[in-house]
């Protein structure tokens, strides 16, 4: 098949931060759109795709066949990255999960402190964040993609060695440079207002949003 797979501005968002050449694990594949895509495209050599449920992992598998992909893409039912061999990868993709699950993935992975790390977290991006910071990745890009109604949160990471407690400022923001996405960060200023009202003192998260925005 030589149709051109046509990523979501959300995953095309997590493809564009893929190193040139590297070797992909994507963790929670789904329909493998992403891997199929980035070897279609020639930006990576090869990909793991794994997925913790058949089901999907199956879907993968045949779209994989459908593109003559099955040397380049192997398929793997792995719960996180149990499954995969470290030597295999470059670039580790974890996107359409919530940052509580990532953080757990990452923390299980014994080989994550020698891998580029691109997460798209559809919930809880905060809690990743902190995750990385604490165990010594910085954050290269952090951004905010709008795709339909959604507005979500993709960003990238490599160790350094360098770990720190992060405030909550630092956790709900990270380094996000452009707030121009006005949407996201009134709906975020809403969810922390809220939870304000449950006892929690986001003060300084709100004001530094309000400041940007």
């Amino acid at each position: 098949m030589n149709n051109e797979i046509r990523l979501s501005p959300r995953l095309a968002a997590c493809a564009e931060l893929v190193g040139q050449g590297a070797r992909l694990a994507d963790v929670g594949c789904d329909h493998g759109y992403v891997p199929v895509a980035l070897v279609q495209s020639g930006r990576i050599q090869s990909a793991v795709a794994c997925d913790i449920n058949e089901a999907p992992l199956a879907s993968c598998r045949r779209l994989v066949s459908e593109y003559g992909l099955d040397s380049r893409i192997k398929c793997v039912l792995s719960d996180g990255l149990k499954n995969v061999d470290g030597n295999e990868v470059d670039d580790i993709l974890l996107a359409g999960m919530g940052g509580e699950l990532i953080a757990e993935i990452l923390q299980n992975c014994p080989f994550v402190n020698k891998k580029h790390i691109i997460i798209n977290a559809m919930t809880h991006p905060e809690i990743a964040r902190r995750w990385l910071f604490e165990n010594g990745f910085e954050i290269q890009h952090d951004i905010i993609v709008p795709d339909a109604r959604h507005h979500y949160s993709v960003l990238d990471a490599v160790y350094t060695g360098k770990c720190f407690v992060p405030d909550d400022t630092k956790c709900f923001l990270g380094e996000i440079n452009d707030f121009s996405d006005r949407e996201f960060f009134v709906h975020l200023l809403n969810y922390l207002k809220n939870k304000q009202k449950g006892g929690y003192d986001y003060t300084a998260v709100i004001s530094a949003i309000e400041e940007k925005i």
